[in-house]
């Protein structure tokens, strides 16, 4: 079966991420396509971008990395529940985004946000990230305001179009995750990389993804 990773992009302290996340969770688990499960960046700490070579180029000598790498390798496909700090895509994201590769590759990706206003901006960023990744990240949406959809501005309180949209989204996840999934390779698999550093595999894959 389908396996969706739901991950959690905030780690500061009073978040709001864990009751969306776990709202994600929720009303995915109702569904039987997919088995979904909750990943939080608090739950696995990463520093600063550390690698001695872009991680197109193989699998990390990092401990932290390959542990990263292992926990999100399974998974066909991934939603991201992500806020907008400054209009962006959280530092600590990013970060955990770019310490892989092959493991988001030939994956679909989908989204929820939140923020002032609904974090889409993040969301226009993390797009273009994950497109260059070579995943397939999906049309539908959620946007959550925070000055709107969280009682007292802490307590998320869902509305019936919030969960249209969300089962739209893990639609289209789950779609797309099947319908890529003869184009993932093992990850175990060593990418060739010539003496200039060119993996031509994934050389050429980016090429058809951009």
């Amino acid at each position: 079966m389908i396996r969706i990773g739901i991950i959690l992009g905030s780690t500061r302290p009073n978040r709001r991420g864990p009751q969306v996340a776990q709202w994600v969770q929720d009303t995915a688990s109702q569904r039987d396509d997919a088995e979904f499960e909750l990943i939080d960046l608090r739950d696995h700490p990463l520093p600063h971008l550390d690698e001695p070579a872009p991680p197109m180029f193989g699998p990390s000598a990092l401990e932290h990395t390959r542990r990263w790498a292992e926990r999100i390798a399974p998974f066909d496909g991934f939603v991201l529940v992500t806020p907008e700090y400054n209009g962006g895509v959280p530092g600590v994201l990013k970060n955990a985004i770019d310490h892989a590769f092959a493991e988001w590759t030939d994956k679909a990706v989908g989204f929820v946000s939140y923020g002032a206003g609904g974090g889409a901006r993040a969301v226009v960023q993390l797009r273009t990230v994950c497109s260059t990744l070579g995943m397939a990240d999906v049309g539908h949406q959620v946007a959550i305001s925070l000055l709107t959809d969280f009682e007292n501005h802490t307590t998320f309180v869902p509305r019936e179009h919030h969960a249209a949209a969300l089962n739209r989204t893990l639609d289209q996840v789950i779609a797309w995750s099947t319908a890529l999934a003869p184009l993932r390779r093992p990850i175990t698999d060593t990418p060739h990389i010539d003496k200039k550093g060119t993996d031509h595999d994934d050389a050429e894959r980016l090429s058809i993804t951009r």
